[in-house]
């Protein structure tokens, strides 16, 4: 589907792309580390034990479910029309169209009738919120907030999660964002994965929020926006935030443990792949010793020519490892999604390039259950039937034909 595109968000779409692959490309950046873990991670119980060690995160019982492509938007105006106390959403993309207006104008009843709606929007991923959606909003008696206004010093350091949270009890993320792009099947429209869920994971869905909203200039939430959630649940599940950091952020080393902990199946779905040299070594380690390693890409529908290109560099380098390797024909596919053996599966807004590993605040769903993490192998199984495997060429870059 078309949408105008101004000259604004093309500079924004560049200047994220660019900086990105320069500092993948750079000589010159200090590599993130590797995380050497040695110790048993076999199962739940390992892995949750690693979880908790690595990255102060406890799996929880909770309920969780699917709301891909252009469902996300038909789960999010559900969840807005039973909220009763508070809505707090922090987004990456929002652009007007009719994802917008549907949205929108579900916040905009919620707010006048009482529901305390609270929205942190990237300044640079929706350069013109702030003009075109945010009056209505401020108009029905809404807190919005930009987060980072564009700055030399905080051009690569933006908030690229994708949180909305009602009630503080229901929350969904994923790799979505407010746009018309995201509507459809997959086939026509983007490609995506999102998640929606519920327990004590919420609770850290919130905290997440607080963080960009304080950082924003907003206030202390209330406590009634973090009440204790009920238990009960057929999934354990953990929300990991991360944020820019120097040396080793919270987006690589939930990748590197994800990797780490895979025994048998380890299947990745990636709208950016160009990871460090440490997440590399540990994707050919595992696929050399027996592992059944996939990744699963964009094709030319890539809303990136130059991140393409660089994906397609380092098919040589899979290839050589036993890594398979598909490109998704139909359309973009945006999706960040992770299964780990019989049991083990994330969902969120990291992607496997250096942005998202080293400065942007992201966020990620690990979730340990067994049919969950079945669905999304067999999710992961459907999309390839609509890709072309990769079959490199002897001696030369491999190419997707």
């Amino acid at each position: 589907m078309s949408r105008p595109v101004s000259r604004r968000n093309v500079l924004a779409a560049l200047t994220y792309v660019v900086i990105a692959l320069c500092c993948s490309c750079s000589k010159d950046r200090p590599e993130p580390l590797s995380i050497e873990i040695t110790g048993e991670m076999a199962g739940s119980e390992g892995f949750a034990n690693a979880l908790f060690q690595s990255l102060d995160a406890e799996l929880s019982p909770g309920t969780v479910k699917r709301v891909d492509n252009g469902a996300v938007f038909d789960a999010i105006v559900e969840d807005l029309d039973r909220a009763t106390s508070s809505i707090n959403i922090s987004m990456y993309i929002w652009e007007t169209g009719e994802a917008s207006r549907r949205i929108t104008a579900a916040i905009v009843t919620k707010a006048k009738a009482g529901v305390a709606c609270r929205l942190s929007i990237d300044a640079l991923g929706s350069s013109k919120f702030q003009d075109q959606v945010a009056p209505v909003l401020l108009a029905a008696g809404c807190e919005v907030r930009m987060f980072r206004p564009i700055a030399a010093d905080s051009v690569t350091t933006r908030n690229h999660r994708k949180l909305v949270i009602i009630d503080g009890a229901i929350a969904i993320t994923g790799g979505f964002g407010i746009r018309d792009d995201w509507m459809g099947d997959g086939v026509t429209g983007w490609r995506d994965t999102n998640v929606r869920f519920t327990g004590p994971a919420v609770r850290d869905a919130q905290q997440a929020f607080a963080e960009s909203w304080q950082e924003s200039g907003g206030a202390l939430l209330p406590a009634t926006d973090f009440p204790r959630a009920a238990a009960g649940g057929g999934s354990r599940l953990a929300l990991v935030t991360s944020t820019a950091s120097p040396h080793l952020t919270r987006a690589e080393r939930l990748v590197q443990l994800l990797i780490a902990a895979s025994q048998k199946r380890l299947w990745i779905t990636m709208a950016y792949y160009a990871p460090s040299k440490g997440i590399r070594a540990m994707l050919a380690s595992k696929a050399k010793s027996g592992v059944d390693v996939r990744l699963l890409v964009p094709d030319e529908h890539n809303d990136s020519k130059v991140a393409l290109k660089a994906q397609r560099l380092l098919y040589d380098e899979l290839a050589a490892a036993g890594v398979k390797v598909w490109e998704y024909q139909p359309s973009m596919i945006h999706a960040k999604t992770f299964v780990v053996d019989d049991h083990l599966s994330a969902v969120g807004s990291i992607n496997l390039d250096p942005l998202s590993l080293n400065r942007l605040d992201e966020d990620a769903l690990v979730i340990d259950d067994p049919a969950f993490t079945e669905q999304l192998a067999a999710v992961f199984l459907t999309d390839s039937a609509k890709a072309v495997q990769v079959v490199p060429r002897p001696g030369s870059l491999a190419n997707a034909r």
